[in-house]
């Protein structure tokens, strides 16, 4: 059976339980109790796959929270020294007695889960296909420390627009895959596996998945694999959208503002100041991994710690990370981290492409580039900057959001990538 004869054998209908088709057979991964679902044919191309976490793994989890010893702090320092221990607390607290992971898996199961070996990884992934006949492919792509979680909210509007206020024409066929050493995916066990070679897999997965056609979409990490899928795949990859824009001035030293507007150098201003007391996860990540690793994958509320830590300082919330993200959904995404395991592998993306012999070596993207700019963005990039790295043919500043767009402001998302595709389509 050939890649694209086993994926039509699949009947693709929204919110299918694709899994109930085949046999039932649980698949193991390590020691974590992570199960699957895997068709009749073990050798086929692209298996379904559902989320189905060992209890034993949930206890443990339980045990270890109910054990967290957390550290002493200042007096009236709340965030300021990281993570506020006040909230901390509280947080573990929910996560052992209120958050129910077997109801964050039941929804997250609503969607068509698949693995499939490429490069001699399983790589995971959710692939939704719209009802609409035209549909265009589109690739989501997440970064640290995101998740396939992050999409939740826009794949319903994506693959079916007239359901949300679009229109048949602005239908997708959705994947979104998640990085190797992320959550469901493998993790690689050997060097080399940085952000290029990551959008060398996604295009061959594209190519499995019998699409010749395709759109890619990505912040974070996300951006800089689309930006590399549209700089190396131009006769498959259509068009390019990003909500993460990063590109340095044409010019150095005096120059660096040559052509810029007042309003534009004091937002760089701005995000540069901004950035001089967030770059020390970037620092440890690209440089120790493995050290950072023992204690996060050992201790769940220090992952948690470290990861919404993230998500408050990063996001449009004005300090409080709850006014974007409830409770349930930044503890699902670190439960992605948790039970699979993949806390240390997935911060290596930044060690590899750090140490990578072709570091700087992007070249210019010529394919059309849709660009969203959120206000509260780790950095910013005026348009100016971007069209030496981008041929940008779209751009939109946006009322309000910051790094995790799809969760943040998922409607503002979506109707750009709407109105930037429907350019290339």
């Amino acid at each position: 059976m050939t890649d694209s004869q086993s994926l039509r054998s699949i009947p693709w209908r929204p919110g299918l339980e694709i899994w109930m088709l085949t046999a039932a057979v649980a698949l193991v991964q390590g020691n974590w109790g992570v199960s699957a679902a895997q068709p009749a044919e073990p050798n086929a191309a692209v298996r379904p796959f559902r989320i189905r976490v060992g209890q034993a793994v949930l206890a443990d989890l339980d045990r270890r929270l109910d054990l967290t010893r957390f550290p002493n702090r200042i007096e009236g320092s709340n965030w300021a020294y990281g993570t506020d221990r006040k909230y901390l607390k509280q947080l573990v607290k929910y996560w052992r007695t209120t958050f129910d992971w077997r109801l964050q898996e039941k929804m997250l199961n609503k969607w068509s889960h698949f693995k499939t070996n490429i490069d001699g990884l399983d790589l995971h992934f959710i692939h939704q296909r719209s009802r609409h006949k035209d549909a265009l492919p589109l690739m989501l792509v997440h970064g640290w420390p995101g998740s396939f979680v992050e999409f939740q909210k826009v794949i319903g509007p994506l693959t079916d627009p007239t359901a949300h206020g679009g229109k048949a024409e602005d239908a997708f066929h959705v994947v979104i895959p998640s990085l190797p050493g992320f959550g469901f995916s493998d993790a690689p066990r050997t060097r080399g596996w940085n952000n290029d070679r990551m959008a060398e897999m996604f295009g061959k997965l594209m190519t499995r998945l019998g699409y010749r056609r395709y759109g890619t979409q990505g912040g974070d990490w996300g951006a800089s694999i689309s930006a590399w899928l549209g700089r190396n795949h131009p006769d498959q990859c259509v068009g390019v959208h990003l909500n993460f824009v990063t590109a340095g001035p044409p010019r150095g030293g005096d120059r660096q503002f040559e052509g810029l507007k007042p309003q534009e150098i004091a937002r760089i201003r701005e995000r540069r100041a901004f950035m001089a007391n967030e770059t020390g996860y970037n620092r440890i990540q690209s440089t120790k991994p493995q050290t950072l690793g023992y204690g996060l994958n050992d201790s769940p509320a220090g992952l948690a710690a470290w990861i919404i830590e993230k998500f408050r300082t990063w996001s449009d919330c004005e300090g409080d990370v709850e006014k974007k993200f409830t409770k349930d959904e930044l503890l699902t995404n670190v439960m992605v981290y948790w039970v699979t395991g993949s806390i240390t592998s997935s911060t290596r993306i930044y060690y590899e492409t750090r140490h990578s012999r072709g570091r700087g070596k992007r070249g210019r993207v010529e394919v059309p580039v849709g660009c969203a700019i959120f206000p509260k963005e780790l950095v910013y990039a005026p348009r100016r900057w971007a069209e030496t790295r981008f041929n940008v043919t779209h751009w939109t500043d946006m009322p309000r959001g910051g790094h995790f767009a799809a969760m943040e402001e998922p409607k503002l998302l979506v109707e750009d990538i709407r109105t930037f595709f429907a350019t290339v389509r």
